[in-house]
Order: structure tokens, then sequence, then C-alpha cells
């Protein structure tokens, strides 16, 4: 084999090697792009994926753009009372969350195991949907007795726990604020929370936070998202069957 078909085979190869790899570049750039979301949550923030019961569910807006609301959720009124406006703010020292902040809430702090986010509602409508994330302690729960057993079970999975009747127990508390002193709970390690229920019309979660800062729930780890699942739904977000 001459010298000048030798160079000619070796200066095909690197052709079709640069050829090969400009392809697989093409293909790359157009596969991303295809990908892409045409209806973010926000600039930057194309979804959010988190652990829901074992399974990874990931947190995105509708895709399409001609889709409307059907159903319940797509009533503009009901009978006040009961279904009345609910203020902006719940209560002093609660913050009231958007949806933006909702879904940083659930992608940080639900991650992280550090907050917990509530849905309120009764179960019945729990199970028709719910924000992924979300656990399910109805608004009733939280206005029982302190000694009740399920509302001691369900403030233990917020971090709180009943003080100790012994001595020792009376001497630590002697020294802190006056709100521990007088709750009969210790919030020492108490998860930052959001409560929601169906809407802006829906008294379920506010009435489960006015009953948490009865109990002496410290105001400053309660978040109220006011727009609940009627906003969720409007901005197309995920919702998921417990």
């Amino acid at each position: 084999m001459n010298k000048n078909l030798l160079n000619c085979i070796f200066n095909n190869k690197k052709n079709i090697k640069a050829i090969s790899y400009t392809f697989f570049i093409m293909i790359f750039l157009w596969s991303g792009s295809s990908f892409a979301l045409d209806v973010n949550i926000s600039k930057g923030v194309s979804y959010v994926d988190i652990d829901y019961k074992d399974n990874i569910i990931r947190i995105q807006r509708n895709q399409d753009s001609a889709h409307t609301l059907k159903g319940g959720f797509s009533k503009t009124s009901r009978n006040c009372p009961p279904f009345c406006i609910q203020p902006m703010s719940v209560a002093q020292g609660v913050k009231t969350f958007g949806s933006l902040e909702v879904v940083d809430f659930i992608d940080k702090d639900v991650r992280q195991k550090t907050g917990i986010i509530i849905d309120a509602r009764t179960p019945g409508w729990h199970n028709k949907g719910t924000i992924p994330g979300s656990i399910n302690i109805p608004f009733t729960l939280f206005g029982m007795d302190e000694t009740d057993p399920e509302l001691v079970k369900a403030m233990k999975s917020l971090g709180v726990k009943q003080k100790s009747t012994s001595s020792d127990d009376d001497s630590f508390w002697s020294w802190t604020s006056d709100d521990n002193k007088n709750s009969n709970w210790d919030f020492s390690n108490a998860k930052d929370l959001v409560l929601w229920c169906n809407g802006m019309w829906c008294g379920q979660s506010p009435r489960a936070i006015k009953s948490l800062l009865k109990h002496g729930y410290p105001a400053n780890k309660i978040n109220y998202y006011r727009g609940g699942m009627q906003t969720w739904l409007i901005l197309g977000l995920t919702v998921v069957k417990p």
C-alpha cells in the first residue's frame, strides 16, 4: 500500500470522527431543547422533585396552555358563611405564603426534614388530591384537649412533646419565656410549618393555626398558604392522590 493511499485513509478516518462528534453535539443540543418546559414555575425553576411516600414526585406546571379548571375549584362563589374570604394575615407573627414560597419550602425545608407542610383539610378532601409532600392533619384534631392521644401523636410528628412533670423539668422551664412556662408542650425542637386548605375562602387551615397558637406553638414557626388548593390548581401545579 503506497504512502498517498495511507494518507487518504487516515484523513478520511479523521473526517468521519469529526463528523460523528459534530453530529453527537447537535443531537445533544436538540434533545436538551426538546425537553425544556414551555410553562415553568418561575424564571430559572422548571420543576422540583420531592420524595412522597417512597416515590419521587415531580412538581411542575401543566404544559397545556389551553387547560382550564373544571369541577368545584372552578367556582367563584360559595355561601358565606361558612365559606368567607380569609384575611391576608391570619394571626400576629404568622407569615402568609404565596405559591412560590410553598414550592421553595417543599424543595428546601421538607426535603431536609426541617419543615412540614400540612394539609389541614378533613380526610375526604385530602383523599381527592393533595400537594406533594403534604401530611394530612385535619384542623379539628388541633382543637382537641392536650391530653388526647391523637393530638399528642400529631404534635410529636411536628417535633413537639409534652413537658415532663418532674421537678428537674420544672426548674428548667422556670427561666424560659412566659409563653413556654404557660404551655404544657415542649417546643424546643418544633418544626417549621406551612398549613393550607382549599383556598382563600376556606377556614380550615386558619382554624388549625389558631388552635396551634393556643397550644403555644411559636408563631414564627407557622406559615399560612392562603391560596391553598384552588390557587395551586389555577397555576397548574402537580397534585397527587394519597
